[in-house]
């Protein structure tokens, strides 16, 4: 009898010791692992590299340490293919044992990390800057988080914008995968139902080279383009229709007004003043907590240091979700036990406050945010920027059509001929 009670106050003791470590270790703060994805290779790379800073901005503000933890950011790369992005996924989750992923990019590759995500429960999974629809829409992940709004989201009162500018026919020309499907149904979703028509689309290889064949088959009774090409396509679009003698006017997708593509050099960079387009942000929007976010990235990546004159739309998106993984974090004092059901239930009911407004999420955990409508500008040392023609907020994943009237973008939906 003494014997047992001796071994069990043994017990208690080693019991007490290890707990008294294990919480000693948090309370010091031990480490905790970040992944961070986003697209470093291919047509979106200088976007890529931005979203990272977005992300090491939003870390940077708090120190590196959330909760007395310090942060450890583990990053990987991809070059805009869902496999690609899965693999390098799989390794910091598997291998590197991350606690929390942030990213991908590009939106096909969402919807496989998305799908991944499913294998990995006990890992909390926020979004890059992905903005494809089914990414979310279409068999949510229940550890799968998205703080940005996305492709269609950020595409609404283009439509009204077009008509307005007399645009009545317009040809899309749009790479050929998840994401740009869900900018055209955005953008026609209320074209179409305003009248507009849309007789010619033209998907074309994501990373294309060659655009003549395409360039060659503009009819010349549309009154405008739809560009959503993001990057190196968008460049190499823009520089093969200015030889070709192109002049038809230009909308252009979210991305293809970006700071990664209003920066290059070439004649036609001049012709995009006067664009219109829409997206998550406008450079030269006069929300006060905008502007600080812009001071602060200018202070921390100048364009000496290889920063754009403004944050691109993928800095800003990946600021956002890297801020709502560290926020979420706060909420629960950096507490991720219990398969983090705490952190994501955090997450779930977050007011996320952005530079651009207040975020919360639907059921499938999905942004309701802003969305602007902008035209491309140029100030008085030559640079570009978009300004804001009109705000519209409360922006939700069916555009605020019924869920039984709604269809998501795909090659041919919408279509009005």
């Amino acid at each position: 009898m003494k014997v047992t009670k001796r071994i069990w106050i043994r017990s208690m003791l080693c019991a007490a010791a290890a707990a008294a470590v294990s919480g000693a270790a948090f309370a010091q703060g031990a480490p905790l692992k970040i992944g961070l994805l986003a697209t470093l290779e291919g047509p979106f790379a200088a976007g890529g590299a931005d979203g990272m800073r977005g992300a090491e901005l939003a870390l940077a503000q708090r120190g590196g340490v959330v909760a007395g933890r310090k942060i450890e950011l583990i990053k990987a790369s991809s070059d805009a293919k869902p496999d690609v992005a899965v693999n390098a996924t799989r390794k910091l989750v598997e291998q590197d044992k991350v606690e929390i992923m942030v990213g991908p990019l590009s939106g096909g590759e969402g919807i496989a990390v998305k799908d991944y995500s499913k294998t990995q429960p006990q890992v909390t999974f926020i979004n890059g800057g992905s903005g494809a629809q089914a990414t979310t829409l279409v068999n949510p992940s229940p550890n799968f988080f998205r703080f940005n709004t996305e492709g269609a989201q950020w595409m609404v009162g283009l439509g009204k914008a077009a008509l307005d500018k007399g645009y009545k026919r317009t040809m899309i020309i749009a790479e050929d995968y998840a994401f740009p499907y869900s900018q055209v149904q955005g953008f026609m979703a209320e074209y179409c139902r305003l009248g507009g028509k849309v007789p010619v689309k033209a998907w074309v290889p994501l990373g294309g080279k060659d655009y003549s064949s395409v360039i060659a088959t503009i009819p010349k009774d549309v009154d405008a383009l739809l560009v959503v090409l993001g990057g190196a396509d968008a460049v190499n679009f823009l520089t093969q229709y200015e030889n070709s003698g192109g002049d038809k006017p230009m909308m252009g997708g979210s991305i293809t007004v970006s700071q990664d593509v209003l920066n290059y050099k070439g004649k036609r960079r001049d012709s995009l003043v006067g664009t219109i387009s829409a997206g998550p942000i406008a450079d030269n929007f006069d929300g006060p907590e905008w502007k600080a976010f812009v001071a602060d990235y200018r202070k921390a990546y100048p364009v000496s240091a290889g920063g754009f004159p403004s944050p691109t739309l993928f800095a800003f998106v990946y600021y956002v979700n890297m801020k709502a993984a560290l926020d979420g974090l706060a909420a629960v004092n950096g507490d991720l036990s219990g398969g983090q059901a705490k952190y994501r239930e955090a997450l779930s009911k977050m007011v996320l406050k952005t530079p651009t407004g207040e975020v919360r999420l639907d059921s499938n955990r999905q942004a309701i945010g802003t969305t602007f409508v902008t035209e491309v500008v140029k100030d008085a040392q030559g640079n570009l920027s978009t300004k804001v023609a009109r705000k519209v907020d409360n922006v939700d994943q069916t555009l605020g059509i019924k869920k039984e009237d709604f269809q998501m973008g795909t090659r041919d939906v919408p279509a009005c001929p």
